[in-house]
């Protein structure tokens, strides 16, 4: 398979594990990037006000082919974070309503519902979901056994942040829309990670990062909303709230454009799907996934710890996350920075640790054993790994 970290901008002497927290742009992509700001900075006016609209849409169309669904109803936000904040402030939520979500999920949107759920004196329940794994069906019968009569929205993480878990969201959309409930899908992870067709999901909303597996520049990511619940209040009002020349669609006069911004980012969308065509994507992320599930076990044994799921089936794919028992986790992540020269990330999930590696592209076995040779070290240098 072609060698394709050179296609990549990252320091030669980083070992970089973490690429799902940030991805990092191949060179076309970032070179596409730039010439876009070029273009802005030539003429800023006419840029942001005319042709990069142009621009907008086109990549708008492109992104919501490769996702399978209509245009009309994607906006791009900077993150998913924005795109929770912008549907949580929409639901109209009533004392005792309830927000069902796992205890598991991203921490960002967890401190959003918990928010808007006070502020409506409504209550934002966390199901405890039992680790490891053991199957899609007990998953989705342990997740549903949370839910009432006043269950208004399940907010659920396609693939999770701290534990790298792809969870089956097709089983709960389907089982969510026999009750009459709707689905909102944290799948900041998915997109390019996981096969993902919205029009076979058919969640109500849909949010993912096209910064993380898709590599595009940081701050692109999108909103999908199902026609029934558009336009949803504006997080910023601005001049698409009773615009004086409307388009056809509301939501995206709503969302779209919220004043001033580089939106550049987002333009660069098409040029990172043309990347992972010409590169034939899907055997670059077979391997990854297979590099990740060759060496679970020996990070897991490394960390005195257990698969959080079966290695086989869809529970786990470019990531893999396993508890460690140290009591200084920001500091762990420092010294693995400092002295080791691995960018990984080491994350709190209430009480419990987690570390978790990201292999894309340019990652290789070398790799990976540059990680279990840092923590043989650790162990045997420090108190900082139990």
């Amino acid at each position: 398979m072609e060698n394709l970290k050179k296609q990549f901008l990252l320091k030669k002497d980083i070992t970089f594990l973490n690429f799902g927290s940030f991805g990092a742009s191949p060179k076309p992509v970032f070179d596409k990037y730039q010439s876009f700001q070029l273009e802005m900075e030539q003429d800023p006016v006419y840029f942001i006000a005319n042709i990069g609209l142009k621009y907008l849409k086109q990549s708008r169309i492109v992104l919501a082919n490769y996702l399978s669904c209509n245009e009309n109803n994607l906006v791009y936000v900077t993150n998913p974070s924005y795109a929770v904040n912008l549907v949580a402030k929409s639901m109209v939520l009533q004392a005792d309503d309830e927000i069902l979500a796992t205890n598991i999920e991203y921490g960002a949107c967890d401190k959003t519902w918990e928010y808007y759920c006070k502020k409506a004196n409504a209550k934002y329940i966390r199901q405890a979901i039992t680790l490891p794994l053991k199957s899609n069906e007990l998953f989705v019968e342990e997740f549903f056994k949370g839910v009432t009569d006043k269950t208004k929205l399940i907010f659920l993480s396609h693939i999770t942040s701290t534990t790298a878990l792809c969870f089956p969201v097709d089983e709960i959309c389907k089982k969510a829309k026999q009750l009459g409930i709707k689905v909102f899908i944290d799948g900041a992870h998915a997109p390019a990670h996981v096969p993902l067709n919205i029009s076979e999901l058919q969640p109500d909303f849909y949010t993912g990062a096209c910064h993380k597996w898709m590599m595009t520049p940081k701050g692109s990511s999108f909103l999908y909303v199902k026609k029934d619940w558009q336009p949803l209040e504006p997080l910023v009002v601005s001049w698409g709230y009773n615009a004086l020349f409307p388009s056809d669609s509301t939501f995206l006069d709503y969302h779209q454009m919220n004043g001033t911004r580089d939106y550049t980012a987002f333009l660069c969308i098409p040029e990172a799907i043309d990347f992972m065509n010409k590169h034939q994507w899907d055997l670059v992320t077979a391997n990854c996934r297979e590099i990740v599930k060759n060496n679970a076990l020996e990070l897991s044994r490394l960390l005195g710890s257990e698969p959080l799921a079966p290695l086989e089936g869809n529970f786990i794919n470019q990531m893999y996350s396993t508890q460690i028992k140290t009591m200084q986790p920001e500091k762990l992540h420092d010294l693995f920075y400092e002295k080791y020269n691995i960018q990984i990330p080491v994350m709190r999930q209430d009480e419990k640790v987690y570390l978790r590696y990201s292999i894309n592209a340019f990652n290789t076995q070398a790799d990976l054993d540059i990680l279990f040779d840092a923590i043989n070290d650790i162990k045997k240098t420090t108190s900082m790994i139990e």
